[in-house]
C-alpha cells in the first residue's frame, strides 16, 4: 500500500497528428462511423484523474494464462507458446501501478470464439481467447498465450487481418478503457492491413509492433515479447477507442 497521494494536474498534450482521419473509406466501417462534427476536447474531473483503483481480488488464479485457462484439466491450448510482457507507463515514463490489463485474442488458427464468428478455421477446445491482470508497483503485467494466426475479415476481397492481441486499459485517470492492439516483430502483412494504413504516422505504427525479447524467453518452453503502453501525452501509444486524445 503507498501513502502518496494521486498526481491531479493536468497532462500533457498529444500529439494528434499520430491517429488517422476519422473517414478513411480504406476501412469501409469508417464511412458509418465517422463523426459528422468537429470533435470537443473536455478537461478531466478530479474523480476521472485519481481513480478508478482495482484490486486482484478481482482476478482468478489463471487469468493471466490463456494456454491453461480455459482448457481442461491436464491439457493445454494448441499453438506457439509466448509470453508477452511490458510495463504501463503514465506520459513522464513512469510506472502506473495497479492497472487493469485485459486482453483477448484468436486462437492460432486465426479464429474467435465468438458465435457469430465466420472464418473456417477450427476453433480450439482448450483456448478461450481471453485473459487480464493487474500491474505492479512498477506498472509491469505479463501473461502466458499461444501466437495468434491471421485471419480474413469482409472488408475488401481479399483483405486480412495481421496476427494481433487486443488490449483494454483500466487505470489511474481515465473516464473510460483504453483499447489498443499489439502486433508482432517481422510480420509483413502488418503493413498490407487496411486499418494499420489508416495511421499516418509510421512511428505511431512502429509503436503498437512488439519486438521479440529472447531475454525474457523461458528455455525449451516459450519466446518472449515485449509490449510497453504508453497512456497519455506526445509519446502515447495509440487508442482505437480515443481518436481524439485521452
Amino acid at each position: 500500500m503507498k501513502n502518496t497521494m494521486p498526481e491531479t494536474g493536468g497532462f500533457f498534450s498529444r500529439d494528434r497528428n499520430q491517429h488517422p482521419p476519422a473517414l478513411t473509406p480504406g476501412y469501409k466501417t469508417t464511412v458509418l462511423r465517422s463523426p459528422q462534427r468537429a470533435l470537443i476536447a473536455l478537461d478531466g474531473t478530479r474523480s476521472e484523474i485519481t481513480g478508478p483503483v482495482f484490486g486482484h481480488g478481482l482476478l482468478n488464479e489463471f487469468d493471466n494464462d490463456l494456454i491453461v485457462n480455459y482448457a481442461k484439466p491436464g491439457e493445454s491450448a494448441i499453438g506457439q507458446r509466448i509470453l508477452v510482457h511490458g510495463r504501463v507507463l503514465d506520459e513522464r515514463g513512469r510506472g502506473v501501478d495497479g492497472a487493469l490489463v485485459e486482453f483477448w485474442q484468436a486462437n492460432a488458427g486465426g479464429r474467435y470464439r465468438h458465435k457469430k464468428e465466420t472464418y473456417l478455421a477450427a476453433l480450439d477446445p482448450n483456448f478461450g481467447g481471453v485473459g487480464r491482470t493487474i500491474t505492479d508497483e512498477d506498472g509491469r503485467y505479463q501473461f502466458k498465450t499461444v501466437k495468434p494466426g491471421a485471419y480474413p475479415w469482409p472488408n475488401g476481397v481479399n483483405d486480412w487481418r495481421p496476427a494481433h492481441i487486443h488490449f483494454s486499459v483500466f487505470g489511474h485517470g481515465f473516464a473510460q478503457r483504453l483499447i489498443t492492439q499489439m502486433y508482432f516483430e517481422g510480420d509483413p502483412m502488418i503493413w498490407l492491413c487496411p486499418i494499420v494504413k489508416t495511421i499516418p504516422d509510421e512511428a505511431a505504427i512502429r509503436q503498437l509492433i512488439a519486438p521479440l525479447d529472447m531475454n525474457q524467453a523461458i528455455p525449451m518452453d516459450m519466446r518472449a515479447y515485449k509490449f510497453d503502453i504508453v497512456l497519455r501525452g506526445r509519446r502515447s501509444t495509440l487508442f482505437a477507442n480515443r481518436m481524439e486524445g485521452n
